[in-house]
């Protein structure tokens, strides 16, 4: 069996253990190829669906799953994951191979889904510490690229017709955050109430629809091992069909963001490292997609921060549970400086 694990690969949580005699004989079953004697090991980081890495003989998988406990409704679907990455796959567009989704909860606990594991890099700090400034360029300019094309997927043609519902995306996601935030509310925290306020007046009315990626930054992308190439997109978590300015809004956020977690570009010097403005990475966005340019982009970036607070909140309402994987505050001040960067972008 590999033992030359990723170092972001650990043991098992004891509040993510689950039955993997039980799981080892369900792959058996469902996976071509498998064979045992398996062994378990679960990814660090991530604060929503658990991610583990599956050792069988000379393969690896990677196994994605529910958390367990009481969930939030409309979260955590990893059904979903599986199904678009599937169907994009067999578009051509990068995402690991598909190999089963167990729905019987039976199995280990939760429904989950088993994919290929894919050896690259994964840039963990967006700043891209020892890399030349000519490959920052590169890195940044295919992570422009490959999301333009994935807003260029025919959704309907690759079987995602039904995959989320055309129109009214911002209305709809502002009411869904705003219910999962009221869901898992632990204080009164200002900004949020202002933003929850705020924001149904400022949707956009642009209907385009394509698919969504939710998640579509730096670190839920891998490259080539040594080209600056992305081999795969992953954590399709919050995927839907919806506006495709919501992905580049989402990206923005890294040229605001100080969380040295979740990405940032402080510091950065943009006219020596390679790295681009937040103007020039949403103009070449534009331009590969067509656009002259993008009115109110302040409320793409915006809303993105008030999404990323409703989930912080809901992390730290599981970390409070006791069913969180423990990488969240133990103040909430991650969600409350979120609404108020969101407050702030909204209002530049």
């Amino acid at each position: 069996m590999a033992e030359d694990y990723p170092p972001e690969v650990g043991d098992v949580r004891d509040n993510h253990r689950f039955d993997e005699a039980g799981l080892e004989a369900w792959l058996s079953r469902n996976v071509d190829g498998f064979r045992g004697p398996m062994g378990v090991r679960q990814f660090r980081g991530g604060a929503s669906n658990p991610t583990f890495l599956i050792d069988a003989g000379e393969r690896r998988y990677v196994l994605r799953k529910k958390p367990p406990g009481q969930l939030l409704a409309s979260a955590h679907q990893v059904d979903r994951e599986y199904r678009v990455m599937k169907a994009l796959g067999g578009a051509g567009f990068p995402v690991p191979v598909m190999r089963a989704l167990c729905l019987d909860e039976a199995i280990i606990g939760t429904t989950f889904y088993v994919m290929d594991f894919l050896q690259g890099r994964i840039f963990r700090d967006a700043r891209l510490p020892g890399l030349a400034p000519a490959e920052r360029t590169a890195v940044y300019d295919e992570l422009n690229a490959v999301l333009a094309q994935l807003h260029g997927v025919d959704y309907a043609a690759i079987g995602l017709g039904d995959y989320g519902r055309p129109g009214n995306y911002f209305t709809r996601q502002i009411d869904r955050w705003t219910k999962q935030y009221r869901g898992a509310e632990t204080e009164t925290i200002e900004a949020m109430e202002e933003l929850i306020a705020l924001l149904p007046e400022r949707a956009p009315t642009e209907e385009t629809t394509t698919i969504a990626h939710g998640d579509y930054r730096l670190e839920n992308v891998m490259f080539h091992q040594t080209e600056p190439r992305i081999i795969a997109v992953l954590d399709w978590e919050l995927s839907t069909l919806g506006n495709p300015l919501a992905d580049i809004g989402y990206g923005g956020l890294l040229w605001h963001s100080v969380s040295e977690s979740w990405g940032t570009l402080t510091g950065v010097d943009f006219k020596t490292s390679g790295i681009p403005t937040e103007d020039a990475y949403v103009a070449a966005y534009c331009r590969r997609t067509g656009r002259d340019g993008i009115e109110d982009f302040n409320f793409y970036v915006g809303f993105a921060a008030f999404r990323l607070a409703s989930i912080g909140q809901g992390v730290f309402k599981r970390n409070l549970d006791g069913i969180g994987t423990g990488n969240a505050s133990r103040d909430n001040s991650g969600t409350r400086g979120l609404a108020e960067l969101a407050l702030s972008l909204m209002k530049r």
